[in-house]
């Protein structure tokens, strides 16, 4: 299986390089954030003409969204309320071979890294300890083959952003931040894909913002998007990339794909 996890930032503002990303890279699988439509709206047809005919949509207007688009057929698709403010960022999957697959859009936070004073920062807080309670409760399920994957809007490690230092008062990288993601990894015993396959020490990204000028020359990027498997899977990892050279293509989102492949 090829899988992949792309925060697209609008699909039908970027449904030509969706659609140009599926012919050049055949992927099995696309696993979708911000898509900011609603389920009528996605523009599912173009989509199912490039083979990408199973599809489990959760969306709204406007803002948030998610989306599994995939070549292989689902025996079971639902949405879990990890969201207290009703936003639709989750929806999972399980395949028709067995593997279960859950995509997530953590909430962004906001600016200000207190709780206290930040309502969204206090609702990204929340909904880490949602993610790590709906998994805590699963444990037992370890070996099955499982999979989380997304925008987690955290950059757990030193090398993660391009500067450790500056950042831990940023949102995305602050020390609380940090330890609730790290509790999500250790309720389910989870692999991280890319650093599997990548030292801890060597830093790698997957979004740099639009603020930048120049994007590729300053390299100041943040290690968000995600791919997770549980034990039952670990075996299975067979390859990552991060297509860095992406976040170059006009009209780009600031996010670009993670590809993992397993052998299943």
């Amino acid at each position: 299986m090829k899988i992949t996890t792309w925060n697209i930032n609008s699909v039908r503002h970027r449904i030509g390089l969706v659609s140009r990303f599926l012919r050049d890279q055949q992927p099995d699988v696309l696993a979708l954030q911000e898509t900011k439509v609603v389920n009528e709206l996605f523009p599912a047809e173009p989509l199912r003409k490039l083979g990408y005919v199973h599809q489990a949509i959760h969306g709204q207007k406007a803002y948030h969204g998610v989306a599994i688009l995939s070549r292989l057929p689902f025996r079971k698709t639902g949405s879990q309320d990890f969201c207290r403010e009703g936003h639709a960022r989750h929806m999972g999957v399980t395949f028709e071979n067995g593997v279960e697959l859950h995509n997530f859009y953590v909430p962004a936070g906001g600016d200000i890294p207190d709780p206290g004073k930040n309502e969204k920062f206090a609702h990204k807080l929340h909904f880490l300890g949602a993610m790590e309670k709906f998994f805590a409760r699963r444990a037992r399920a370890k070996s099955d083959p499982v999979m989380i994957l997304g925008d987690f809007n955290v950059a757990p490690l030193e090398h993660d952003v391009w500067s450790h230092r500056q950042l831990l008062g940023v949102v995305s990288h602050t020390p609380v931040e940090t330890r609730l993601l790290g509790e999500v990894q250790a309720a389910f015993d989870w692999t991280d894909a890319t650093r599997h396959f990548i030292p801890a020490d060597e830093k790698i990204y997957s979004w740099w913002s639009y603020r930048a000028a120049d994007w590729e020359a300053s390299d100041r990027g943040r290690r968000l998007d995600h791919v997770w498997v549980s034990p039952g899977l670990k075996g299975a990892l067979q390859s990552q990339t991060i297509l860095k050279k992406m976040r170059g293509w006009q009209k780009a989102s600031d996010h670009v794909p993670v590809v993992v492949e397993l052998d299943v």
